[in-house]
């Protein structure tokens, strides 16, 4: 059993034992060879490795090359231990060494069978999630010509981030989160700008149809200089498109293609593509990460409604709060109200908590935790994911990714108090000059990492951080900081 043993962890080492030298070599030379292969392939073809893990065609033959290796690997134990085992073995004796095999097989099979099963996974999402070019409808999606390298002359990618609410008892989806990541392409440093869901009068481009539509912004001047909750950046994604089907052209998501427009404007940028989550299934993701660290400043209503505007039910109380405290683990569902919770709270600061949630998620997406639960996470990214990222150019994404989560990663302070004390008729002249501010190259290297009041890790200052000015950037390890002070309003 001993001898077996040694043969599974050395394959081919059995068969020389037993006398069958030639094939032992055969087997152990193929063996050294696939493993130096793969840690030659591993340290210097990064590219093709990424390029593999976003191909569904190449996954599904990875896949059936999993599962042929672990059969193989099998065979070779089993071989093995027949050639191994003395003549004159007992019937118990036998018992014992065929009870041994079967548990070395078993530990080969186990493992064997995870990685095929987290390769199908990693196929099922890119093919669910990301469509490839031919396949998929955008009437804003940039046209790449080199897919190997599509930011070449693209020095900064502009994301928006979405988060959509069709939950029970709401009419049509509203999009209360609406984030734009500005990334440098070559340090991965990224700005992350959040606006208003109540903002008005959002501008569309001049060569835009919208803007024959909407020449002065997205609302009803008939009105009059009123709130107008049907006018609201949040209903963009399901009005305009109900009102104006196709006005921007063929398009799998005419919503999310709509504020990709109007956002733009607004922030003077060029948005290049979206990433939208389901409110609802963004929890499942959390407790897929085995949740996430924040901090938490004051108390954050779980739940509660005012029973009033767009999307309200009756009203009602909070069912409980999430207390303040630094380094709070929070599961899917606290991390969600963390995120959402707005009773008795301003918008800003749920924006800021937004932000703040993205940049925990970063901060817990670990090899570790991505290896060990890598179906779950999968499985959830799935349920609740819509994007125009193309499949042809998702290894240049994942690339990027890397860059981000090593980089600094920074709020942009659009000023509320200056440019949109309400959101009837916010400043976008004076927010976009407060974007192109905050992005434009810096003359001297600007050091990312947080002062000697904080850490990267949430909590662990030893004293209040430092409050940036109206309009600048705040490195986001500062932003989440712990702050008793705050209060949310």
């Amino acid at each position: 059993m001993g001898l077996t043993l040694l043969s599974a962890l050395i394959p081919g080492l059995g068969f020389v034992m037993g006398g069958r030298a030639k094939l032992g070599a055969f087997i152990m030379t193929l063996s050294v060879g696939l493993l130096a292969i793969g840690a030659y392939i591993g340290l210097t073809k990064r590219d093709s490795i990424l390029a593999l893990a976003v191909d569904p065609s190449q996954l599904l033959i990875a896949s059936s090359g999993v599962v042929l290796l672990g059969l193989i690997w099998i065979c070779i134990v089993v071989s093995s231990h027949k050639l191994l085992r003395p003549v004159s073995l007992t019937a118990t004796g036998r018992l014992a060494g065929s009870m041994f095999v079967g548990l070395l097989c078993f530990g080969i099979a186990v493992p064997t069978t995870v990685a095929a099963q987290t390769v199908m996974a990693q196929r099922d999402l890119v093919g669910s999630v990301f469509q490839s070019e031919g396949n998929s409808k955008s009437a804003t999606r940039p046209n790449v010509e080199d897919k190997k390298d599509p930011w070449a002359n693209t020095p900064r990618l502009n994301l928006l981030l979405l988060g959509a609410d069709d939950g029970v008892g709401r009419e049509g989806t509203r999009t209360d989160t609406v984030i734009v990541a500005s990334i440098d392409t070559k340090t991965g440093d990224t700005s992350l700008i959040s606006l208003s869901r109540n903002f008005m009068r959002m501008p569309f481009p001049e060569d835009s149809p919208l803007h024959k539509k909407f020449p002065d912004g997205y609302w009803d001047p008939s009105l009059g200089n009123v709130e107008q909750p049907e006018f609201y950046l949040d209903s963009m994604y399901d009005n305009i498109p109900k009102r104006y089907p196709h006005i921007l052209g063929p398009s799998d998501n005419e919503g999310a293609d709509v504020m990709k427009v109007s956002v733009g404007a607004a922030m003077g940028l060029d948005i290049d593509y979206y990433m939208q989550v389901n409110l609802k299934g963004f929890e499942q993701i959390v407790d897929a990460l085995g949740g996430i660290t924040v901090n938490i400043n004051y108390k954050v209503p779980i739940g509660g409604d005012y029973g009033e505007g767009p999307g309200s039910n009756s009203e009602r109380k909070p069912s409980g709060y999430l207390e303040p405290g630094p380094n709070q683990k929070l599961n899917g569902h606290d991390a969600l109200w963390f995120a959402r919770g707005r009773y008795g709270l301003s918008d800003p600061s749920r924006q800021e908590r937004q932000r703040c949630t993205i940049h925990a998620i970063v901060n817990s997406a670990n090899p570790k935790t991505l290896a060990t639960k890598y179906q779950a996470i999968a499985s959830a990214s799935k349920q609740l994911l819509r994007t125009d990222i193309p499949q042809e150019i998702l290894p240049a994404f994942i690339e990027l990714g890397l860059k981000v989560k090593n980089a600094s990663v920074s709020n942009v302070d659009l000023d509320k108090s200056k440019n949109f004390p309400t959101g009837k008729n916010p400043d976008y002249e004076a927010m976009r000059e407060i974007v192109q501010k905050a992005i434009e190259p810096k003359t001297k290297p600007v050091a990312s990492t947080p002062s000697s009041t904080t850490t990267k890790k949430p909590g662990k200052q030893t004293s209040t951080p430092p409050k940036p000015q109206a309009g600048t950037p705040q490195n986001l390890n500062d932003a989440c900081a712990y702050d008793p002070s705050q209060t949310g309003n």
